[in-house]
């Protein structure tokens, strides 16, 4: 089905129209839900590309759905242990939160908690073993209800 949608949304309105990447990410939080983190890897990836090819770098640190796709990368990369990334694709949500939302909103301080957990996390945790990180299917729920809020505002 939401292979579907995608396929209409990319004949509608082209494969690099920032609605596009709306279903493109709703495609991603499916796999997700069945497990497939390697093609919501390819979503995520295909998502925040698109937003900073159409929106220009800049742009995308203050435009909330790619703030959204960057927080569910950095989860998602948390969840195969690349720490490093991860770090990266957080601090970098982080900062747009701050800019478009203001420093108390409830996506800084989750934000700056998982940063700080990723600095107290020692070494030998195995992947999977992230205890700061909200089961899988709590997160990318909250994020899709701000997602489709943030569509039917703009």
């Amino acid at each position: 089905m939401y292979i579907r949608a995608l396929q209409g949304t990319e004949e509608a309105l082209g494969p690099k129209h920032i609605s596009t990447f709306n279903s493109v990410i709703d495609l991603g939080i499916v796999y997700k839900n069945q497990g497939k983190l390697d093609k919501v890897e390819a979503m995520c990836i295909r998502a925040l590309q698109g937003y900073e090819d159409a929106l220009g770098p800049q742009f995308v640190s203050s435009y909330l759905s790619a703030l959204n796709i960057i927080f569910i990368f950095g989860n998602l990369l948390s969840q195969t242990g690349r720490k490093d990334i991860v770090k990266e694709m957080y601090a970098r949500a982080l900062s747009g939160y701050k800019t478009v939302q203001g420093l108390s909103s409830k996506w800084c301080r989750q934000l700056e908690d998982r940063l700080q957990a990723l600095q107290s996390i020692s070494p030998e945790l195995e992947v999977g073993q992230d205890k700061f990180i909200e089961p899988v299917a709590q997160e990318p729920r909250g994020l899709k209800r701000k997602h489709s809020a943030n569509r039917e505002s703009g």
